[in-house]
């Protein structure tokens, strides 16, 4: 109950806040590609619960390449686009779905149902027992240290055997430990490190979460990720 009006008020707070800015994106995508300026997107939620998750749209409306994970240079992302996702501007309207109680503001990132269904294992699934949020540590690493590095040649195997491994660990490590007060300091550091990318900072310093979140992906008797042998090679 706590965690849920924060939510609701945090969200609120920030989207009186941000409200020039997402009026400013929104135009911003309009003008720059044709198409919808949100970009509605198919995620699991707690419980394996199917919903919808909003962003705005940084890529042009093109046929899809089959994978779900996209590449930092994929050709469909356009100029404006480029900037919101470095920025993450284009995760904003997701302060709606945390309003609407289908997102939290700090939680495990929501994965494409077919990453869920292909390649989580039963301790993966710890991350869906709780509402997806808009930032984790799992996703902060993510986004400074591993998101400008996917494989454009098989995106979704570079991120499955690569990336998604430590970021399931860390969100795992997060539930472990979960707190109002870690929360916030979830919230502080990425509001910081987004500044700070913004300003053009690209190394960062492993964070607290890390070296248990080695562990657990070290354990053998629970993987993190279910992989075929092709992949595991």
């Amino acid at each position: 109950m706590v965690k849920r009006l924060f939510d609701i008020f945090a969200s609120l707070i920030a989207i009186i806040l941000l409200l020039p800015v997402l009026i400013l994106a929104f135009l911003s995508v309009r003008i720059a590609s044709p198409g919808p300026a949100i970009y509605r997107a198919q995620r699991i939620g707690r419980r394996g619960i199917p919903f919808v998750m909003h962003k705005f749209r940084t890529m042009h409306v093109r046929p899809s390449t089959g994978s779900v994970i996209t590449s930092a240079n994929d050709s469909r992302i356009f100029l404006v686009g480029k900037v919101l996702r470095a920025l993450k501007i284009d995760e904003l309207p997701q302060l709606f779905d945390v309003l609407a109680g289908k997102m939290s503001i700090v939680g495990p990132r929501p994965e494409d149902p077919k990453i869920v269904e292909l390649y989580y294992t039963p301790l993966a699934r710890e991350t869906l027992s709780v509402a997806p949020g808009l930032s984790s540590p799992g996703s902060v690493h993510y986004y400074t240290s591993s998101e400008l590095h996917v494989d454009d040649g098989d995106p979704e195997r570079f991120y499955v055997t690569r990336l998604l491994p430590i970021k399931l660990a860390m969100d795992i490590v997060y539930l472990r430990h979960v707190s109002l007060w870690y929360d916030v300091t979830i919230i502080a550091k990425t509001a910081i490190t987004i500044v700070l990318i913004g300003c053009g900072k690209r190394k960062f310093a492993e964070p607290p979460e890390f070296a248990e979140a080695q562990q657990l992906m070290n354990d053998t008797d629970a993987p993190l990720v279910r992989l075929s042998e092709q992949q595991a090679l």
